[in-house]
């Protein structure tokens, strides 16, 4: 028997993508300013983006990385254990450990890396991960690659958590969840999810990549918000590439965990460190995001503002008090017609579509930044109410042209 063609095989899938309108292109921008970008010749406002806080051309930030770069060169050179841990990493990983309230941290090349490092690291085939059903990605693989057992509970349920991991009682089990939804823009309700975890001795894990920055007192995140400490939630993921505008993860939380981590995750020891240019670029945006408290002041307003504006437009929102704005659409094709319609008015925000969300749940993913202005905000909205009218206009059009007599 002859072995299937691969060609064929990925013609089909991609045949399949584009009957779905569900095919996924690459965009190449030529040039950032702030909120403003230039795609395809043409200058667009931003609200698909995560520098929540506009820290990522920061002049202080950017300084850091050129003057670090000047003299320490563009690379990491090695891993972390064997010549790659620079003294800057290490200044990096102090002050997050303090800003956060933590013992200890421990940098990544990404958040997806930082997942598959704690999962992998601490569970192994007779375990159990208990998770949200709308985690990130990430999350859900680093239980699959891990080879533990994987249960998930609905979004937001404490309930069906503590149900399900009642359900093997008898082994290591950590709860995972997201601190902010990255689609949805919800938060996770810590409070609840760490008297589960501690009612079935459980370590609690909060990938908080879309809290750090943003949610809680001085932007420590959504579990400060909840006022948790790290005796309830042991480990957290802060990433350092949406709020904090550069790249890369740390793992952040009890000083045992970190060390273990340290000395036995395959993604922590089998990688290039980062380059000492970029931890130094964060560790300038770290103390601005401490410091400078309008920038949180300034999102709090923007997100009131265009929530008013949005529904006083009868546009669909899902329930979120963070920068992640969804402007529900429901159908894949819709989504993309007010992504393109919203592009030609000078705005660039992008469709959402399985399976990143669940079918029939198509968004707009409208994010905000404190660069944006109150009239970015509100040419927005304008722009939105158009691209929606269109698109049920060519909706009609459609029905009308395939309707048959029964």
């Amino acid at each position: 028997m002859a072995r299937p063609s691969w060609r064929e095989r990925i013609a089909a899938a991609r045949d399949a993508r584009d009957l779905a309108s569900r095919r996924r292109v690459r965009r190449a921008v030529s040039h950032r300013d702030g909120v403003g970008c230039e795609l395809d010749g043409r200058r667009l406002l931003n609200f698909c983006g995560n520098d929540y806080l506009g820290l990522s051309q920061h002049f202080a930030v950017v300084g850091a990385l050129q003057d670090a770069a000047a003299r320490e060169g563009a690379g990491g050179l090695g891993s972390h254990l064997v010549c790659g841990h620079h003294a800057l990493h290490d200044a990096l990983e102090k002050e997050l450990a303090d800003w956060l309230g933590a013992p200890r941290a421990l940098l990544f090349g990404s958040g997806y890396l930082a997942n598959l490092a704690v999962i992998q690291g601490l569970l192994d085939a007779d375990d159990i991960c208990v998770q949200d059903r709308l985690n990130h990605a990430s999350l859900l693989d680093a239980a699959r690659l891990a080879g533990c057992r994987l249960r998930r509970y609905p979004h937001n349920d404490p309930e069906g958590a503590i149900r399900q991991l009642r359900s093997l009682p008898d082994c290591s089990a950590i709860l995972a969840t997201d601190g902010v939804f990255s689609m949805d823009g919800d938060l996770a309700p810590l409070r609840e999810l760490a008297v589960v975890a501690r009612v079935q001795k459980a370590l609690l894990y909060v990938d908080d990549a879309h809290g750090i920055g943003v949610v809680g007192p001085d932007g420590r995140g959504t579990a400060a918000a909840a006022r948790l400490g790290v005796s309830e939630v042991q480990l957290q993921l802060a990433t350092l590439g949406k709020a904090l505008g550069g790249y890369g993860a740390a793992v952040v939380g009890d000083a045992d965990l970190i060390e273990h981590l340290a000395e036995t995750a395959r993604p922590y020891l089998y990688t290039t460190a980062l380059p000492p240019a970029q931890a130094a670029a964060t560790l300038a945006a770290v103390k601005l995001a401490r410091s400078e408290h309008w920038r949180r002041d300034k999102l709090v307003e923007l997100v009131a503002h265009f929530r008013q504006r949005a529904q006083a437009a009868g546009l669909v929102l899902l329930p979120s008090d963070t920068p992640i704005q969804p402007v529900l659409v429901g159908d894949d094709a819709r989504a993309l017609s007010m992504a393109a319609s919203l592009e030609q008015s000078g705005y660039w925000v992008a469709a959402i579509r399985p399976p990143t969300v669940a079918a029939g749940r198509a968004r707009l993913r409208v994010t905000l930044s404190a660069l944006h202005t109150v009239a970015d905000v509100d040419g927005l909205v304008e722009a939105l109410q158009r691209a929606r009218d269109r698109a049920e206009a060519e909706a009609r059009v459609a029905d009308i042209k395939n309707w048959k007599p029964a």
